[in-house]
C-alpha cells in the first residue's frame, strides 16, 4: 500500500492584525488539511501598522500549540506562493455575502489563472463583524479590542499606536 500524499493548504492574508476570528478559520481548516500555511503577505494597497516578520512572529506564537500548521511570508502573487508549496487548495473565511461575493470572483480567478481551487469556510458568528482594518481603526482610537484579537497582539497594537499617533501640531522638543 503506497503512502498518501498529504494534503496541503495556504490560508492567505495580510493579518494585520491577525484576529480571533482568523483563528477561527486556521484551527477548522486544519481539522480539514493534513497541513496548513498561514501565509502572511503584504498588500500594496494597505499601509500596514505592524511589519510583516512581525505578523509572522506574533501567529507563530498564537498558534505554537497546533502541530499541522506553520507560518510563512510572501510576497506577490497568492497563486505563485501557493503553487511553491504544492497546495492543494486556498483556504478562505466568509463572513457574510459581501466576503462571498467577492471571494468567489477570486477563487474563479484563481483557478483560470493556475488551476488551485478555493476552499471557503464560514467564520463562526461571534467573528462574524471583525475584521483587521477596524480593529486597527480602535486601537489606534485608543479603544479596547482585547475580545476580538489573542492576548499576544495587544502589545503590539499599543506599540504600533504610539507610533502612529496623530500630530496635533505641538512641538514638544522646547
Amino acid at each position: 500500500m503506497s503512502k498518501s500524499k498529504k494534503r496541503l493548504a495556504v490560508f492567505p492574508g495580510t493579518f494585520d492584525p491577525i484576529t480571533n476570528g482568523h483563528l477561527d478559520i486556521i484551527r477548522r481548516g486544519a481539522k480539514v488539511f493534513d497541513e496548513l500555511v498561514v501565509a502572511v503577505g503584504d498588500n500594496p494597497e494597505k499601509v500596514a501598522l505592524l511589519d510583516q516578520g512581525e505578523r509572522a512572529q506574533i501567529i507563530r506564537e498564537v498558534l505554537a500549540n497546533v502541530s499541522n500548521v506553520r507560518v510563512e511570508t510572501f510576497s506577490g502573487l497568492t497563486v505563485d506562493f501557493a503553487a511553491k508549496m504544492g497546495a492543494a487548495a486556498i483556504l478562505r473565511g466568509i463572513r457574510n455575502t459581501a466576503d462571498l461575493q467577492f471571494e468567489c470572483r477570486v477563487a474563479l480567478t484563481n483557478r483560470a489563472v493556475a488551476g488551485i481551487e478555493t476552499v471557503f469556510v464560514v467564520t463562526g458568528s461571534e467573528h462574524a463583524f471583525t475584521s483587521s482594518n477596524l480593529i486597527r481603526q480602535i486601537a489606534q482610537m485608543g479603544g479596547d479590542v482585547s475580545a476580538m484579537v489573542p492576548p499576544a497582539v495587544l502589545p503590539h497594537l499599543q506599540a504600533g499606536r504610539k507610533n502612529t499617533a496623530p500630530d496635533n501640531g505641538l512641538d514638544e522638543s522646547h
